[in-house]
This record gives structure tokens, C-alpha cells and sequence, in this order.
């Protein structure tokens, strides 16, 4: 599933190309994705112009002019694809029928996964595909953004307000695993799988290790708990300088592929040695809450 990095540069690439543009048509070619969608979503989205593009977790937030906000969320297989006004013509030659899109030679699967479709008023498309279709299509008044059920519980977000501190509080008397609380979104937003494991090997604590034992009887974070909130923000950061993860599923809005996956240390490198300097090392897989963690057990002791 896209994690923060990914859902990030989806964003960016969103902003770019919906920011001051005008819906003026919306194409629903099912019923729902992982949920059905809302009655009034054509109509709401219909002639509302796109005032932002904002990320809340792992969810994309569509700002509209209406007082409306458009929810989106990726799940395992979801993307966007943005096809420009003068690239609209030699995509959309030939049409399979109203159940498919015109685009399928450009988003794949002869448009048999092109979902949702929205037309803009400079002419460009933004085809929305899904083949697992685990995706979230939702709207909203802006108004009722805290008590949306999707987002009410969310924690804080990791590149902004997160600190050691923070983190030492939600950590109290927890007796979980910290990888396990890496993953709990109401703990810290958009830390996947991945980079849980990534931040963890970096800070060289064990995956299995008790969240409480990472902060001091005066309540205080311990070296180990402030080094791990580092190093959560630092591969964040650098995931996003490169367009998210390597994975199959993903793809960017312009359907490129992101590049941090050549740079793991730990993740899907079982058996493989440990790239940490003076650690030699091997990378192990276990199992945790029926996800696979990937550790190096000489380095990450702690």
C-alpha cells in the first residue's frame, strides 16, 4: 500500500495540474471502490473549481469552491494519470464502450480498471485507476472535516508537528511493539510498513522491542526514542526527494515510478547482508502482526 513519500508526490503532481481548474464533468464507471460512492458526488464535484490539493495521512484532501472537499485514498493499487489537452485527441482515438475508459492505452488494462474520470475545463483528464479497487472515493462539507470518520482519529503528522516529547506521550505504558506502534495511525500518520522497518534499522532498535521501555520513568523520551523520531522524519524526507517507493502497484500521476526502493537497507532483503558500516550482519525476516519486518538482529539490539 502507498505509504506517506508516495501519497506525497501524488499530491505535488495534483496540486500542479488541478489547482485553479474548473470540473466540468465526472465520470463514475461503477458503484463504489472499497465503499460505495456518495449519492451527490458528480453533483457536488460539477462545475467546482479546485482551490487545493492538501494530504492528511495517507488521504488526498481536494479543496473545492463550493465549501466542498473531495477524499481520496489510493488503497493497495490506486493512481491517477493526467492527460493533457493536447494529449486528449490521441488517447481517446477509439472508445471500448461506456463501461471503459477512452484512455486504456495509456493507463493500462484497456481501460477496464478507469474508474472514476474527471474532465477539466482547460480541456485535461485526470483518469483515476484501481485494478484491486481497495481505493476511497468520499465527499464532504469542509465544515465537517474533524468529525469525518475517516480523519477524526488520525495522529500527528511526522514532517510537522512530531516531536520526541509528543512521541514519549503516546508511547507511555504502551506494551506493543514498536513496530506495531510505528504502524497505529492514531500514534504518528503515513509510516508504513517500509519505512518503519527503514527508520527502525537506521536508529538500530530491535522491531520487537516494548514501545514503553523507549521512554524514561519521568516521562521523558529516552536517546533511543528521540534518535528513532529522527530518523522516521529523515527517511521520509528523502523518500519524498524521489518520488516514493519502488513499487509495483504505484506509479506517480505521470506514471512514473518512484526510486527510494533502490536505496533499502533492510526492506525485502532477507538473507542479504546488513549495509550498515562495521556490520556484517544478516538481514532477517519475521513476522509481525501478520506483516513481514525485516531487521538486522546484530545491529538492532537495543
Amino acid at each position: 500500500m502507498p505509504e506517506l513519500p508516495e501519497v506525497e508526490t501524488v499530491r505535488s503532481g495534483l496540486e500542479q495540474a488541478w489547482v485553479g481548474r474548473t470540473i466540468i464533468e465526472v465520470i463514475l464507471r461503477r458503484d463504489g471502490l472499497r465503499f460505495p460512492f456518495p449519492e451527490n458526488m458528480v453533483n457536488v464535484l460539477t462545475g467546482a473549481k479546485v482551490e487545493s490539493v492538501r494530504r492528511r495521512a495517507k488521504y488526498l484532501l481536494i479543496d473545492t469552491n463550493n465549501g466542498y472537499v473531495f477524499l481520496s485514498h489510493l488503497g493497495m493499487s490506486g493512481r491517477y494519470t493526467l492527460i493533457t489537452s493536447s494529449e486528449v485527441p490521441s488517447y481517446s482515438e477509439h472508445s471500448a464502450g461506456p463501461a471503459h475508459s477512452k484512455f486504456g492505452k495509456l493507463t493500462g488494462f484497456d481501460g477496464r480498471h478507469d474508474h472514476m474520470e474527471f474532465r477539466f475545463d482547460d480541456g485535461s483528464v485526470a483518469v483515476y485507476t484501481d485494478p484491486r479497487r481497495f481505493g476511497i472515493a468520499d465527499v464532504f462539507e469542509r465544515a465537517e472535516e474533524p468529525i469525518q470518520s475517516l480523519l477524526e482519529h488520525l495522529g500527528p503528522e511526522p514532517l510537522e508537528q512530531w516531536n520526541a516529547d509528543d512521541a514519549a506521550r503516546r508511547c507511555q505504558g504502551k506494551r506493543s511493539p514498536i513496530k506495531t506502534t510505528l504502524l497505529d495511525q492514531r500514534f504518528v500518520v503515513g509510516v508504513g510498513n517500509i519505512y518503519a522497518c527503514e527508520a527502525l534499522h537506521r536508529s538500530g532498535i530491535s522491531p520487537t522491542r516494548m514501545t514503553y521501555s523507549l521512554v524514561r520513568k519521568n516521562g521523558k523520551p529516552t536517546k533511543d526514542l528521540t534518535r528513532l523520531v529522527k530518523e522516521v522524519k529523515e527517511v521520509l524526507r528523502a523518500a519524498i526527494e524521489v518520488g516514493g517507493s519502488t513499487l509495483n502497484d504505484f506509479a506517480a500521476v505521470d506514471g512514473t515510478l518512484g526510486y527510494f526502493g533502490h536505496h533499502f537497507q533492510v526492506y525485502d532483503r532477507e538473507d542479504g547482508p546488513c549495509l550498515k558500516d562495521g556490520c556484517n550482519g544478516t538481514i532477517e525476516r519475521i513476522t509481525q502482526s501478520n506483516r513481514s519486518t525485516f531487521l538486522c538482529p546484530r545491529c538492532q539490539k537495543k
